[in-house]
Formats: structure tokens, C-alpha cells, sequence
């Protein structure tokens, strides 16, 4: 996602202060890092739920009017409150795996909530001067396929922008905590730069066209028809020597995958799944990007997102390679930026003529 870097940052300090105190409330070493950012459409969040949420209003007041929202997993929700509560952990798995919500659970949440809700509030009257006022509001409840999707719940329809942000608590399996904002309030909280000024028509030379009378594709792009603009020089991963990105934790199956590639000429950029993909785009034109996992999970998928909104303006080619796939798991790779999947164990084969035709290189 481009643009938005100081709400980035607010929110990155701010979850990472919730973490911390909410974490003190608890008694249990709690940490929130933010991840990835995205846009979305309220119908696309929710399309693509497999589990439950439990969602916070929170209320922008002052020079910032507007509301967003939290977004927990709904056993993540259920874990926390439970611990204030002081449950035991065996009725705490038994009502994660009934999505069991009580009132006694939501008041405690509200106290959480209220927690994470004043280090959000003290960041952003920080950097915006005092002039944001939050507050937290009530509370919904969102199980697919059982609650009620409508116009304005668990929350209202629009695009939102979707700041994820990992939750770890050791020895607990956690998820992670979505903060979306909906775009027009994340543009007061960091306005858009201004578009600089057009030129006048008098300086646009006119194109001649061709013999046949058909209009060249330079003077197609000087009228202003839908022609791509690509920023020259200022995309990540667009400059130097043509390469393929390779992200795999196994070390095994990273050499594979590089013997496997080694037939496009292109330069091999090998690294781990949770390796900064900026850093790794640095290093030339990236052509094609392979990502490799036993499970197409969260973890997985999270770098698809990370490669989507770092190369927007020139999309990247992205196979992902995984042992075990489910349905979802597809659906879900291939709205995050996929272009192709690869079940495991990769066949060289098959790599190279999905690379080929990835890269529009030679099928000979």
C-alpha cells in the first residue's frame, strides 16, 4: 500500500505500547508487531473470513472526526479475557473451539480494549499535536456463515485500509489484530501529497500518425488514454540486473528450488520467509518471485501481501510452492498476488514452464 507513512508509524508504536500493557494486564508476555498493510473492501475482508472475530468501534473525535475498528480473531478474543478471568485452561480450549463468548468474556475484553485503546490515544495525540481525541464504543461479535453480514455490521460498508499487526504470547498459538481504517479517515490522519500541477495543453506536442491514419502508441499515451504510467526509478525491485526472488525456510528445498531456476539466466536472490522483502528487492529488476512452505498458511501469505502492496504499480509474478493445500488456501493465495501454485515436491519441470511463461522466455 503507498503513501500512509505516518500513520504507519503511529501505528506501529501504538500497537506495540498495547502489546506491551495489555500484555502487563494479563500477567503474560504479549507482543503486537505490525506487519503488513493493505486496502480492502469491507466485502472482501469478510469474504475471505474461515474464523470468527470479535470487533472494537473505536470513536476519532475532534479535528479527526471518523471511527475505525479492531479486529481480533474471535479465540484470540476468548484466550485474553479468559486469562484476566482467571480460567482454567482447559475450559479455556473448550470455549475456543466453540467460539464460547460470554458477557463475563466481553467485559473483561473491554478491559483490554480500553488499555490498547489509551496507547493508540496517546500516540496519536503525540503526533498529531493533541488534536485526536479517541474513544473506545461498544463491541460485535462476527462468526461466518452463523451472524448476520449487513450494510453496517459488524462494521460499516466501504474501502478501509488494513493494518495487521502479529500478536505472540508464549506458550499460546495467537493470530493477529487488524486495524482498519476506513480511507478517508486514514487521509486526515495522514493527508496524501499534493498532485503536482498538469501541464498546460499548449506544451504537449502533437503526435503524428501513421501512414494508415492509425494513431501511434506514443500519441495514444499524450492523450491521456489508460496507458499505464510506470515511475521511473522509484518502485522497488524494478532497476539493475533481471532476477528471481527466491523465499523458502527450508534449506533443502531453497537449493532445490535454485538448481530449478538456474535455466533462466536471471540472477538468484535466495531467502528465508521472514526476510525483509525491501531489502531483498534491492538487490535488481525482480522478474518473478517463488515462495515455498510445507502449509500455504498466514505466515506464507503475508509475503504475498507484502510483495503486492511494495510492487502495485508493476505487479510481480508470484508462484507459490506448498506441500498441503486446501481450497481456501488457494482462493486465498491467488487474491493476495499469486499467479500460480505448485504443490510439492516441486517438479523441475513444471517450474520451468510455468517460469517461462511467467517471464515470457523461450519455450525451447
Amino acid at each position: 500500500m503507498d503513501g500512509y507513512v505516518k500513520l504507519h508509524e503511529m501505528l506501529e508504536t501504538a500497537l506495540r505500547q498495547a502489546g506491551e500493557e495489555a500484555g502487563m494486564l494479563l500477567g503474560q508476555g504479549l507482543t503486537a508487531t505490525l506487519t503488513d498493510s493493505l486496502t480492502f473492501s469491507k466485502a472482501a475482508y469478510f469474504g475471505d473470513l474461515d474464523d470468527g472475530v470479535f470487533v472494537l468501534a473505536v470513536e476519532s473525535r475532534e479535528e479527526y472526526p471518523g471511527q475505525f475498528h479492531l479486529v481480533f480473531n474471535l479465540r484470540d478474543a476468548i484466550l485474553m479475557s479468559s486469562l484476566l478471568l482467571g480460567i482454567p485452561a482447559p475450559r479455556i480450549k473448550e470455549k475456543q473451539r466453540l467460539s464460547i463468548i460470554e458477557p463475563d468474556d466481553i467485559d473483561a475484553f473491554g478491559e483490554i480494549g480500553n488499555m490498547i485503546n489509551g496507547a493508540m490515544n496517546s500516540t496519536f495525540q503525540g503526533s498529531l499535536s493533541g488534536k485526536a481525541h479517541l474513544k473506545l464504543l461498544g463491541s460485535k461479535k462476527y462468526v461466518p456463515e452463523i451472524d448476520p453480514l449487513t450494510d453496517d455490521d459488524p462494521l460499516p460498508n466501504g474501502d478501509y485500509l488494513m493494518f495487521r499487526s502479529r500478536l505472540e504470547m508464549e506458550g499460546q498459538e495467537m493470530h493477529h489484530l487488524d486495524v482498519l481504517i476506513p480511507v478517508a479517515l486514514g487521509n486526515q490522519y495522514d493527508p496524501p501529497p499534493e498532485a503536482p500541477p498538469a501541464a498546460p495543453v499548449e506544451e504537449i506536442a502533437a503526435e503524428p500518425v501513421g501512414e494508415s491514419g492509425e494513431v501511434t502508441p506514443s500519441a495514444v499515451a499524450e492523450t491521456g488514454e489508460d496507458v499505464p504510467v510506470r515511475k521511473a526509478g522509484g518502485i522497488a525491485g524494478t532497476t539493475g540486473e533481471d532476477m528471481i526472488a527466491v523465499f523458502e525456510d527450508s534449506d533443502e528445498e531453497r537449493a532445490h528450488l535454485l538448481d530449478s531456476l538456474r535455466f533462466s539466466g536471471f540472477k538468484l536472490a535466495e531467502s528465508t520467509l521472514n526476510a525483509d522483502v525491501k531489502e531483498v528487492f534491492s538487490q535488481g529488476n525482480v522478474r518473478l518471485v517463488v515462495i515455498g512452505s510445507q502449509d500455504a498458511d498466514d505466515r506464507e501469505l503475508a509475503v504475498c501481501i507484502k510483495i503486492n502492496a511494495l510492487r502495485q504499480d508493476q505487479p510481480v509474478p508470484i508462484i507459490m510452492c506448498a506441500q498441503r493445500w486446501t481450497r481456501t488456501a488457494v482462493l486465498k493465495a491467488l487474491k493476495y498476488g499469486a499467479r500460480d501454485i505448485i504443490i510439492k515436491p516441486c517438479d523441475p519441470d513444471e517450474i520451468a514452464s510455468k517460469v517461462k511463461r511467467l517471464c515470457r522466455l523461450p519455450s525451447a
